[in-house]
């Protein structure tokens, strides 16, 4: 089996432009590919519910700026009345409903810190979709190679089962010529069946990442998958990058500084005065007043009802005095948390840098690993050939053949996981730099 790593977890995408037959097969670019997992992934669709709700926490942080207005009504039915002082004080049905407004004025620069850590938080979720992006088409990218390294094993093994069936069949006919003895046959038996083994255990390794990819790319686990882009152009490596400046993970951690700087502002906040202005308006009625009032010296009942309303106009001044230095604790815990996310800044950069290096000088080894590998396959094949062309003449035994035939099958292993291991490695590259882009 290939060295390459078969992907298994993978998410499920919506078809969009891909022909799928009524056979349940597909033919699937790695253009193709990328596209449908983007398009389906639900990690990412989760990267983009969060965008959303950064981009819905700002407005919701600079709303803090206007005014609130709020309606209140309310209505009481009272039993019993009430008696003050000889006036009877009926409320069966009362009402009131109103509205109040309120400003506020300053607030200690807390609502202006909150937008700031809201636009922060809107940045950083879009970096968190950037990284997940760059996950899933990395995952797409490993798992489209992997199938085509395995697919192309599978069609090797065939060929190299076709090669000892004629050697099997030609020794057959010496062997009743009696120009090649039991033992012969015997031996090339021996390594049909060790072929049609490995033969066996490829194709299911293949099963398995034809799965994998229909998981990918959103097809039923039944459907026959034909990748399209199975030539390999491999050209030597320049123009690295070297910075992680693009990196999205770098981004988080940078603005993972710039919030805790923040927070210390909010908490100094608390420590400062706040000034807001509130206004409202109230209207009742249905509030009655029965009562007996003197007249030319006749005691006359009468009953009135009240029915206005009343403004207010309020400015308000609020100062902490002394809280037992909890708000000095809060901006003392604020500095611990920014000096922690500037350690973890200068951690994760040194380590992220280290996987940028070895990114790098994976692309170039594999590079000079596909070269050997072509050289390789060239000698074995050639050796092949010179050991065909022997035993066919009577002067190579059985065993040399069998050695090169051998031979031929690790090498062109070898130039295959080579080669798709090098785009593989592009890939990796690609995201450990920061401009994995499709």
């Amino acid at each position: 089996m290939s060295k390459i790593n078969i992907v298994v977890f993978c998410c499920l995408v919506l078809f969009s432009g891909i022909n799928v037959s009524a056979q349940n097969s597909l033919r699937l670019s790695l253009s193709e590919c990328r596209k449908m997992a983007l398009s389906h992934s639900e990690e990412l669709q989760k990267a983009d519910n969060a965008l959303k709700q950064a981009e819905l926490d700002k407005k919701i942080a600079t709303a803090a700026y206007l005014p609130k207005i709020d309606g209140m009504a309310t209505g009481a039915y009272m039993l019993p009345d009430m008696d003050m002082l000889g006036i009877e004080l009926r409320m069966r049905g009362m009402y009131m409903a109103g509205l109040s407004l309120v400003q506020p004025i300053y607030t200690g620069g807390k609502i202006r810190t909150g937008n700031k850590l809201a636009n922060i938080g809107k940045e950083a979720a879009a970096d968190r979709y950037r990284m997940t992006r760059m996950d899933v088409l990395l995952e797409a990218d490993n798992a489209y190679w992997t199938y085509i390294a395995v697919g192309r094993k599978v069609k090797m093994l065939e060929t190299y089962q076709t090669q000892m069936d004629t050697l099997h069949r030609q020794t057959e006919v010496a062997l009743n010529a009696g120009m090649a003895t039991e033992n012969d046959l015997l031996r090339i038996e021996a390594k049909r069946t060790e072929i049609s083994y490995q033969l066996q255990k490829v194709q299911n390794g293949a099963d398995l990442c034809r799965m994998s990819l229909c998981q990918i790319v959103g097809a039923d686990f039944d459907t026959d998958i034909e990748a399209v882009d199975t030539t390999l152009i491999v050209s030597e490596p320049d123009n690295f990058v070297s910075e992680i400046s693009s990196r999205p993970e770098v981004k988080l951690l940078e603005k993972q500084v710039a919030a805790g700087k923040e927070q210390i502002k909010m908490a100094r906040a608390e420590m400062l005065p706040t000034v807001g202005f509130t206004a409202s308006y109230i209207y009742y009625g249905n509030v009655k007043l029965n009562g007996v009032t003197e007249y030319n010296g006749t005691m006359i009942p009468y009953s009135q009802e009240l029915r206005d309303g009343i403004g207010l106009a309020m400015l308000s001044v609020k100062i902490p005095i002394f809280h037992w230095g909890e708000n000095l604790k809060k901006v003392r815990k604020a500095k611990l948390e920014l000096h922690n996310a500037e350690l973890d800044l200068q951690k994760n950069s040194r380590l992220l840098s280290i996987e940028l290096q070895q990114a790098i000088r994976n692309v170039q080894d594999g590079y000079r690993l596909i070269q050997t590998a072509e050289k390789g396959l060239m000698q074995a094949e050639e050796n092949l050939r010179v050991m065909r062309n022997r035993y066919a003449a009577s002067m190579a035994p059985l065993t040399d053949l069998l050695d090169a035939q051998s031979q031929w099958q690790q090498a062109e292993s070898n130039m295959i996981e080579a080669q798709t291991q090098y785009k593989i490695y592009e890939t990796e590259y690609l995201k450990a730099a920061g401009i994995l882009d499709f």
